[in-house]
């Protein structure tokens, strides 16, 4: 096996496997490990909205994602205290709908896509140490198998795509530029059995200090979420001693003038409840002198805006496009680095900042509810609405619409 590639990516799930499709396809020798062995299961919402499809229909996978069954769906119900939202996502790119694929099914079927190209050459079970260093370049990465084998690999550039809490992150010293720290703790499980009324949606409730977020997704399941204030002990406590029982009770109790509590008394867990108490909102420096980030390694964002997935499809495809108009790496890291920063915050900030908003445990303003039963009242407000999500529309021409509508009112 060769020990030296153009660009080694360390993480192989949603956004470096993607990356290394990409790259194989600009013609680079790609070198793709993952700590992991696929199929293997990640807690995750997993969804992506249908501005994604159009990518994953070009990278030649979105067929077979739709062959494991998962259900595509083009509608949201949006509950904001008593106030309802309902309607269908704007069509962006030629693509109407959405799909939310299981993490085991999702990753597995894009490592391999990767993999099986050409120009890239792939390792499960390959936990990285450490990196490399030539001077101040990111020159390789050391590692161990999972049979306890110790092993280097060399590289003009080292991407990490390695999550959240990503360890090349942490090796190369990227700057954390923003944090801001979620209110929440969140608990996800999968159902059997839950029933939706009319064409499967997805389905968002705030109502006082809590959330819950709704997906169908793979193997005939639909992906609960809730969502509690990390400083409510009482909660705290029942989730840590029951989470399947907590969950409920916390539907039953904080949701019942939803749909939600009489759904789920039908319903039955498949698996476990997982909890993730407490995270920050981040963005950190995208690259430097042989080395990059993508996904959530560079951005991480509170998962009930549901943007991870499709960012891990932008971040690969805008860093590829980068690297692809540069012959001369080493003489333009940073030129690059300042472009491909540039560039991720024009198209991921306003998505971050929806994040931040939502990650606060506030209640709405009388203003705020106000605004809320506009939305609900327009069919095409409520699409504009939802256009934020899929980026069919910017945040702030969303909100320049419903000014004018107001001062128009």
């Amino acid at each position: 096996m060769s020990h030296q590639y153009d660009v080694i990516i360390v993480g192989a799930r949603v956004a470096g496997s993607t990356l290394a499709y990409e790259l194989s396809q600009a013609g680079y020798e790609v070198l793709l490990v993952d700590k992991g062995e696929f199929p293997s299961d990640i807690l995750s919402t997993h969804n992506f909205f249908n501005n994604s499809l159009a990518i994953l229909r070009e990278m030649g996978v979105l067929d077979r994602l739709l062959q494991t069954g998962t259900p595509l769906y083009k509608r949201a119900v949006v509950q904001f205290e008593d106030v309802v939202i309902d309607g269908e996502f704007p069509e962006v790119d030629g693509e109407t709908e959405c799909l939310c694929v299981r993490r085991l099914h999702l990753d597995h079927i894009l490592f391999e896509h990767a993999a099986s190209q050409a120009r890239v050459t792939s390792i499960e079970g390959f936990r990285v140490t450490d990196v490399i260093r030539d001077g101040s370049k990111i020159a390789g990465v050391t590692g161990i198998r999972r049979s306890g084998e110790a092993e280097q690999f060399t590289a003009k550039l080292v991407v990490g795509a390695d999550g959240r809490n990503s360890t090349l992150r942490e090796k190369v010293n990227s700057a954390q530029l923003m944090a801001v720290p979620t209110d929440y703790a969140s608990y996800v499980g999968y159902f059997s059995g839950y029933k939706q009324d009319g064409d499967l949606h997805v389905e968002l409730y705030k109502i006082k200090d809590k959330m819950v977020i709704v997906f169908p997704t793979s193997d005939q399941l639909y992906v609960i979420g809730v969502m509690f204030p990390l400083d409510d002990q009482e909660w705290s406590g029942r989730f840590t001693l029951s989470p399947e029982t907590a969950m409920r009770e916390l539907i039953d109790s904080g949701f019942a003038d939803s749909p939600l509590p009489a759904r789920l008394r039908q319903s039955t867990l498949a698996g476990k409840v997982r909890g993730l108490r407490g995270y920050d909102n981040d963005w950190h420096q995208g690259m430097g002198e042989g080395w990059a980030l993508v996904g959530d390694a560079l951005s991480f964002k509170d998962p009930a805006v549901g943007q991870g997935m499709q960012d891990a499809l932008y971040s690969a495809r805008l860093l590829t496009d980068i690297l692809s108009r540069y012959d001369n790496w080493d003489a333009s890291w940073e030129e690059m680095a300042q472009t491909y920063q540039k560039l991720a915050e024009a198209k991921m900030m306003p998505r971050y900042d929806m994040a931040c908003q939502v990650t606060r445990n506030v209640t709405f303003t009388p203003e705020q509810t106000a605004v809320n039963r506009l939305i609900a009242a327009d069919r095409e407000v409520t699409r504009a609405f939802l256009g934020m999500y899929n980026h069919a529309l910017e945040p702030e021409d969303f909100e320049s619409r419903i000014w004018s509508l107001l001062e128009g009112s």
